[in-house]
């Protein structure tokens, strides 16, 4: 009896407990319950003691119901459970590189409010449900980075607010559905590279006329002709179509117009500019009448009775003047012989001279060309021209390779930004290079262009990447760097999304890149011709070669990009440096942009803050930049920490920890708790950091001061 007493003590007692949890805390956790492993502890504070879940890590609400679930980056392992579809005013789902796996739930397509689903960077497979058409609110789906298969389905483009869709890196085969364009007219971002799409692109693209940057349609097996409609697209688009199975001749129609090679690359079938395949006679538009002369209707004159009867008189000359006018001809042509023999003899000599100094480069195994020209009105006017006949100009005299090598050798997409697309190169020879794509032409500012990149050519140091030729024409300029295999900092720091195993950085590796980063600033700001200012400095843009060793890198390509007639983007998206391992070659780029992210863009954290205000650069730019990525690289967090519910930035949150007085062990890198014998060394980098990152720019050491500093600590044995 007593026992039973006790144990409705208990029950009466644990009541309140479990019911004081709303549905969408029971729903929540029904979510929490298919997650598989949590490291991170992400979800420890969900639990069932709570009335609701809007305090909850990642749960945001509005009047006490949940609109918001947002859990990227915390390495959660699991399914999505179908209990997500039971949060009726859910708006966004952010769950952005973590490593769920199985397929969409079709209950989440039900919460016919949402307006954002980012799920990309995990291991999603199966196909999308045609329940997607209900979504009329959906404005960003991002799919990217999974294992999605099956075609689109056609309700997709019942979705008519869509903004973003971001569907790169998956295996989606078939054709897009019919009325892809017409439907979908909201559009502005684009992606559909690295897919098995197949069939013809759809006439009807030419009409989202809201689309931004780059319309990705590249590596996937589209076919058929490109629709002369693609041109109907803004003329600031880029349009990807590499490696497709796309024949024919090349439309030369609105965004279609003066577009570079390196759009079209990897078409077989593609012929006509601005490809160096000319298409035959049999291909639709070859022979069109806008490609003959216009003739008036009486070419050629009828040999009528009246002007027969005049070849004496008249219209007619007599024989002793057709005789002058041939002597004084063959007069005139001696003479003109003589002449440019004479220029033949004093300029040659000139010119052949210009090309042993880098001007020229071998083509096709023999010396490159340079016109021998008597009558000319400048040197820059004279190697502008020759450039835009598609040649490339070395800034490395033992380069020794053309643009036809460049273009046949195979080529994978490294990563974008607002400047631009580069490229991984490898030659035939198996010489690989980094190819950047600047801007999208419209600028003859050749001159200018020449100048600047040839002073950066110039700069030579162990810790900056190398320029090693450029080329420039009407419609495209690109830039020709040494490749650097070990990719860039931002990946060694915090891994990639899709890496099966990641090893981090231990301390004197990242002490190693610390001086060789200060090393190359210090070269820059002091020993460079114009003492330049990097003035976009951020791990991303720090490669690692075969040794570790850091080497800067985009160094003066807003300028350029400015110059060639882009629209720079300092800062640009994150951009990977090395592929994703797939059935296919594939690119890491991904495009973080959600529609309630509260950072807009991660680049800015870099900046210093007089940068927002100030127009002209100054190298502090470059030491408070700098001192992020230190204090990046000791506490292995990224430049925006996420604290409880909300997002700070990186210098701001050092600061707090300061301010509160935290140990070293809750700032320091998890994965640096072995290198406790360090612990001196580390703080005095981090005290140089937070010399660095000074809101006063005239507190702010110089880059030779921060450099000797660093130095002067002690050299690791463990090397």
């Amino acid at each position: 009896m007593l026992a039973l007493v006790l144990f409705i003590l208990v029950l009466s007692n644990a009541q309140p407990l479990v019911c004081s949890l709303n549905g969408e805390g029971f729903a929540l956790l029904s979510f929490k319950q298919s997650i598989k492993e949590d490291p991170e502890g992400s979800l420890n504070n969900w639990n069932y003691s709570d009335e609701n879940p809007c305090s909850w890590n990642g749960v945001t609400c509005k009047d006490q119901r949940v609109v918001s679930v947002s859990i990227p980056k915390k390495k959660l392992s699991g399914f999505l459970s179908s209990s997500l579809g039971s949060l009726s005013e859910l708006r966004h789902v952010n769950l952005r590189n973590n490593e769920f796996f199985g397929t969409l739930p079709v209950e989440l397509f039900g919460v016919l409010g949402l307006q954002s689903l980012v799920l990309y960077g995990n291991s999603l497979s199966g196909s999308i449900p045609s329940q997607i058409g209900s979504l009329q609110y959906l404005q960003n789906l991002d799919l990217s980075q999974n294992s999605f298969n099956g075609s689109l389905p056609t309700s997709l483009i019942q979705c008519k607010r869509l903004r973003i869709l971001n569907l790169n890196h998956n295996n989606f085969t078939g054709s897009l559905p019919d009325g892809f364009g017409a439907s979908l007219v909201s559009l502005e971002n684009l992606d559909l590279s690295f897919n098995i799409f197949s069939g013809p692109i759809p006439n009807d693209m030419g009409n989202l006329s809201n689309l931004q940057g780059t319309v990705d349609l590249s590596h996937n097996s589209f076919s058929g002709s490109i629709p002369a409609s693609l041109g109907d697209l803004p003329e600031k688009v880029y349009i990807d179509l590499t490696y497709n199975n796309l024949s024919g001749r090349i439309p030369q129609t609105g965004a279609l117009m003066n577009r570079g090679p390196t759009a079209f690359i990897g078409n077989q079938g593609l012929c006509g500019p601005p490809l160096k395949n000319p298409c035959s006679p049999d291909i639709p538009g070859t022979n069109s009448p806008s490609s003959y002369p216009f003739l008036p209707s009486n070419y050629p004159p009828q040999n009528t009775s009246d002007n027969a009867g005049k070849s004496g008189s008249g219209s007619g000359l007599s024989k002793t003047a057709v005789i002058v006018i041939i002597v004084g001809d063959v007069v005139g042509i001696c003479l003109i012989g003589l002449l440019f023999s004479y220029c033949y003899s004093r300029v040659c000599p000139c010119s052949k001279r210009n090309g042993e100094n880098g001007y020229g480069f071998e083509k096709g195994g023999g010396k490159g060309r340079r016109e021998c020209l008597c009558f000319r009105k400048d040197e820059s006017e004279t190697l502008s021209e020759n450039v835009e006949q598609y040649d490339l100009v070395p800034l490395d005299a033992q380069l020794a390779f053309d643009l036809d090598e460049l273009l046949k050798a195979s080529a994978f997409v490294l990563g974008k930004s607002g400047i631009g697309i580069v490229y991984k190169v490898v030659l035939e020879d198996g010489l690989t290079l980094a190819v950047r794509r600047l801007g999208e032409g419209g600028s003859q500012r050749f001159k200018e262009f020449q100048t600047e990149v040839e002073a950066i050519g110039k700069l030579r140091h162990p810790n900056i990447v190398t320029l090693r030729a450029y080329y420039w024409s009407v419609d495209e300029k690109l830039l020709i760097y040494d490749f650097i295999p070990n990719g860039n900092l931002a990946t060694a720091i915090h891994g990639r999304a899709g890496m099966t195993s990641f090893t981090p950085l231990p301390w004197f590796v990242r002490l190693k890149i610390m001086k060789g980063v200060a090393k190359g600033l210090v070269y820059l700001h002091e020993y460079s011709p114009k003492k330049y200012v990097h003035g976009d400095l951020k791990p991303s843009n720090i490669l690692l070669g075969p040794n570790m060793e850091p080497k800067i890198s985009d160094f003066g390509l807003g300028r350029l990009a400015n110059i060639a007639g882009g629209s720079p983007t300092l800062q640009s998206s994150r951009m990977a440096s090395s592929e994703k391992p797939h059935q296919r070659q594939k690119s890491n780029v991904s495009s973080e942009v959600t529609a309630f992210s509260s950072v807009a863009n991660m680049g800015s954290y870099y900046q210093a803050p007089e940068a927002l205000k100030v127009v002209k650069p100054s190298q502090k730019w470059d030491v408070y930049s700098y001192g992020v990525i230190l204090l990046e690289m000791i506490t292995g967090r990224t430049p925006v920490v996420e604290v409880g519910t909300s997002e700070m930035g990186l210098v701001n949150w050092i600061q707090l920890c300061i301010e509160e007085k935290k140990p070293l062990g809750d700032v320091l890198d998890p994965f640096l708790a072995d290198d406790v014998d360090k612990e001196e060394e580390i703080i005095a980098v981090l005290k140089i950091a937070m010399a660095c990152i000074q809101s006063s720019p005239e507190r702010r050491p110089s880059m030779r001061h921060i450099s000797d500093a660093l130095e002067r600590l002690a050299v690791s044995s463990i090397e």
